[in-house]
């Protein structure tokens, strides 16, 4: 009873608990910022919007699109503001125009064209890659099948062209085919055909066996972290589980389940083209990859092996080992010609600041020309209002008392009879 009568009198006390379950929910997403890998993921954020804004306009019948329909996309695209003025941001890949009908259109200019033309070339060369790709995908998968909607939210994580379905897929009838087991649309899935034990190897594995030592993740963490990198050591002191081995024979909650899990998300990592990827996407694979429902909680258990940061309110994952301060060490080609298409937007941005410095300051300079004007107007009236304040000050002598008074007594005299 006394204890109901504090928690009413004080209320802090009911408080109390939600705070510290607030404080723990979030100690399972931080992690000692690294400002060279946050730098790294900065550097994509511009990139990735306008790579989408590419692709809306290529799609668009003759690659000319209003720009009043891209305002309507930005929503979408997670980003504020007007269309035209981010678009004049970059003129070195989006040229805008105005039409006779007095509203503003877009298209890619000639260099950001041949950097398209470019993407389509290394993309046919890198098929055979892409297909590997896709093949350890499906063998990573529980029933070696993925839904084609989920998969879609990372096709470009791993490179994969918007039309793979149909440029990919049909191709190689040997390894794919699409199947609808429910009927439902959304339950498409891509189902792999033949095992290919060559394939079957973790980039783990490959590594371990190049150096000819036992697989193991290497950990890059700095020296004062003594005791993630005691936890480090212990958790690769047991034999590696590869990604590719059936996880049903495996005891769910177990030690060797987590190690399978750690070396899952680090393949999958791999795979993609910068290394990275959507903490809540990865998720989403939760039943094909045998995921933990509390993903972020193994990650952050492994802080050598996985990075994770909130930049942007995205939670990404990004594998350590893979970079070198804040760049990539090993460059997929269709990564190269990305960058690329980052040095022409940042060619173009810089352009576009430098033009728009010389504007303010030529305004600047103008609005100083007419206030010095101003002021120069101010100084001749103030010199010729001098004269008038002189005559004031005369006359201002003839209605002094002492001079009237002499002046009605002379007045008055002169009046008298």
């Amino acid at each position: 009873m006394y204890t109901k009568n504090l928690s009413y009198r004080n209320p802090k006390v009911n408080v109390l608990p939600s705070i510290q379950y607030l404080c723990r929910s979030f100690s399972l997403w931080s992690m000692k910022k690294d400002p060279d890998l946050e730098s790294a993921l900065s550097r994509n954020r511009r990139w990735i919007a306008n790579n989408q804004l590419k692709n809306i306009i290529l799609r668009y019948p003759n690659g000319v699109i209003p720009v009043k329909y891209l305002q309507k996309k930005f929503k979408t695209l997670d980003l504020q503001g007007k269309a035209l003025n981010w678009l004049k941001k970059y003129p070195c890949c989006f040229e805008v125009f105005l039409h006779h009908d007095d509203e503003y259109y877009c298209r890619l200019t000639k260099r950001m064209m041949a950097l398209v033309e470019e993407e389509e070339t290394v993309k046919d060369m890198q098929e055979p890659a892409l297909v590997q790709r896709l093949a350890k995908l499906l063998m990573m998968s529980l029933n070696h099948r993925l839904n084609v909607v989920k998969l879609n939210e990372l096709k470009r994580n791993f490179g994969f062209p918007d039309d793979y379905l149909i440029r990919i897929v049909p191709k190689h009838s040997n390894l794919f085919r699409v199947v609808n087991y429910s009927g439902r649309r959304s339950s498409m899935e891509i189902e792999l055909m033949s095992w290919n034990s060559d394939l079957a190897v973790s980039s783990v594995e490959a590594t371990a066996r190049e150096q000819g030592v036992e697989p193991c993740f290497s950990s890059s963490l700095p020296s004062t972290w003594v005791k993630s990198q005691e936890r480090s050591r212990e958790f690769n002191s047991s034999p590696y589980i590869s990604p590719y081995s059936d996880p049903k024979v495996l005891v769910e909650g177990s030690k060797e389940t987590e190690k399978r899990t750690v070396a899952l998300v680090h393949e999958l990592l791999s795979l993609t083209l910068w290394k990275k990827a959507s903490i809540l996407k990865l998720g989403h694979f939760r039943r094909e990859f045998s995921l933990p429902e509390k993903l972020n909680i193994l990650l952050l258990k492994h802080p050598g092996i996985f990075y994770v940061s909130n930049r942007y309110q995205i939670y990404t994952v990004l594998l350590r080992e893979s970079y070198k301060g804040s760049e990539l060490i090993n460059k997929d080609p269709l990564v190269v010609v990305k960058e690329k298409f980052g040095e022409l937007m940042q060619e173009g941005l810089h352009e576009y600041n430098r033009r728009h410095q010389l504007e303010n300051l030529e305004k600047k300079r103008k609005k100083g020309i007419v206030l010095g004007r101003l002021d120069k107007v101010k100084d001749q009236n103030s010199e010729s209002s001098d004269p008038d304040d002189q005559e004031g000050d005369k006359l201002g002598g003839f209605f002094d008392p002492e001079e009237r008074k002499r002046f009605y007594k002379v007045l008055f005299e002169d009046d008298a009879p």
